[in-house]
């Protein structure tokens, strides 16, 4: 397993040892997976993708959503069968939950009622965002302190989870069984110095900016309905009201994915350090 923050290089470093592994790569970017979505994930090049073969990359549909249950079970079994041809595997990725879902295994979380489903939706088209966060701080400032605070359903689904059992979520995700694989796993993070790490960043959100991120977003643009494209390099451009209102506003919006990048990015190192004590 080849992980790391964003844009620390783990793409080449996966190519890398499936080279010299004569292997295949299996991705665990749960962006990556979705055949829209290009430039704004920084989806391997067409180069990268000939150089080595590469499983779940564009396989998907951004209206046919994907979640870590359906990638768990359709990468173990993709594995099983890997594994007959193949003595090494190598995974990459910097999508914490979805490489858990591969290493060990998610957790079988308590479904909500649908009436506090429809509350929460309420409360947040009502109230904003930030009652969603407030009341997971307070019910479960571990998680809260890890997740994507600006992504809406995760914290619903997290407030879900702890109204339901009465418990945090995150302590119902440390207690979960792990599953026996039936495979060793290897971890290898890629780790860069902040500074350098900043400004591979900023490097690369330029160069997205060169190769077409602005046409990419225009071609979801009526999209953007989908919690998938409510991610970095693209929910910058949605708060404005049309394309031509985020254009006049572009390097404003550059700037922001920078950052918001970089922050992702600080998410992922604080990730690996406490599980890999790396990073």
């Amino acid at each position: 397993m080849v992980t790391g923050p964003t844009a620390s290089g783990k793409t080449c470093r996966a190519i890398q040892l499936a080279q010299q592994y004569h292997t295949e790569i299996v991705s665990c970017d749960s962006r990556q997976f979705y055949v829209e979505l290009n430039i704004g994930v920084a989806r391997p090049s067409p180069a990268e993708l000939d150089a080595v073969p590469h499983h779940f990359i564009a396989c998907r549909s951004v209206s046919n959503p994907y979640n870590v249950f359906d990638f768990e079970s359709d990468a173990i079994s993709l594995l099983n069968g890997l594994f007959k041809r193949y003595d090494v595997v190598v995974a990459v990725g910097g999508s914490g939950l979805y490489i858990e879902a591969l290493c060990k295994g998610i957790a079988v979380l308590p479904d909500p009622p649908a009436a506090l489903r429809a509350s929460l939706q309420e409360r947040l088209a009502v109230e904003g965002i930030a009652s969603l966060q407030e009341q997971l701080r307070q019910l479960d400032p571990d998680y809260y302190d890890r997740v994507d605070r600006c992504n809406p359903a995760r914290l619903q689904r997290a407030l879900e989870v702890c109204l339901t059992a009465g418990r945090p979520y995150s302590e119902l995700l440390k207690q979960q069984e792990l599953k026996k694989r039936p495979f060793e796993i290897d971890v290898e993070v890629v780790c860069r110095e902040p500074g350098e790490l900043r400004s591979r960043i900023d490097a690369r959100v330029e160069q997205m900016v060169a190769d077409g991120l602005c046409d990419e977003v225009q071609s979801v643009w009526n999209l953007r309905h989908f919690n998938t494209l409510n991610t970095v390099g693209y929910r910058e451009f949605f708060a404005y009201g049309s394309m031509k209102d985020a254009m006049s506003h572009l390097d404003e919006i550059v700037g922001s994915i920078k950052l918001n990048t970089w922050h992702y990015a600080k998410k992922q190192m604080t990730w690996c350090r406490k599980k890999y004590g790396q990073g």
